[in-house]
Parts: C-alpha cells; sequence; structure tokens
C-alpha cells in the first residue's frame, strides 16, 4: 500500500522555523562565513524546481521557509526562474505555480525588503 501512497498537505505537517532558528541550524549561526539561511533556502528551491513534480510538497515547504529566512517574492520568483535554463520550462511553471500559491497567503507586509 505505501508504494502508492502520496501524502497530500505534507508541508502543513512541519511548522515554519523562526528565522533566527534556521539561521542558527542552517544559516551561519555556527559558521559566519558560511552562506546564510536566506542563500541556502533559495538554492535548495532552485534544486527542487528543477526536480520538478517529484518536489511540489517540498517546494511548498521551503518557499515557506524561504520567505520566513526574509526572501522576498521577488527573490523567489527569480530563483525559480532561473531553474528553467536546466530544468526546463514545464517545471519553472508547475514550482511558480506552487510558489504562488504559498505567497498568496503571505501578505506584503510580512516580506521582508
Amino acid at each position: 500500500d505505501l508504494e502508492s501512497f502520496v501524502p497530500k498537505g505534507f508541508e502543513d505537517m512541519f511548522p515554519t522555523m523562526p528565522k533566527d532558528m534556521m539561521e542558527m541550524f542552517m544559516g551561519n549561526g555556527a559558521n559566519p562565513d558560511s552562506l546564510d539561511a536566506k542563500t541556502k533556502l533559495l538554492l535548495t528551491l532552485h534544486g527542487l524546481t528543477i526536480a520538478g513534480a517529484l518536489a511540489e510538497q517540498q517546494i511548498k515547504l521551503t518557499v515557506r521557509h524561504a520567505v520566513e529566512a526574509g526572501a522576498t517574492k521577488q527573490e523567489i520568483a527569480e530563483t525559480i526562474a532561473q531553474a528553467a535554463m536546466f530544468g526546463g520550462v514545464p517545471a519553472m511553471t508547475k514550482a511558480m505555480e506552487l510558489a504562488t500559491a504559498v505567497l498568496d497567503g503571505v501578505s506584503d507586509k510580512d516580506q521582508r525588503a
């Protein structure tokens, strides 16, 4: 039965980590010379976009965390658009649709410029 199991709402099972926590564990909290959490999440989004339909839930989760880490809608859109060169336009279009669904739930005042 697990062969055909596709969890719906997977991204909702994981709460959004606070920015400070992401910076400590994923960013430059332990190593000041490393990339910050926002940059690492945008790189992750780039790779997930290239992966395409296999990563729909992970794309949603990553977009939510990237916003919390300080990414703007423009940065997210540019990251996804750049991935079209490697993953193709259909993968980019699907990722943009998924990201837009997440971003529609984020008000403009929540955006960190």
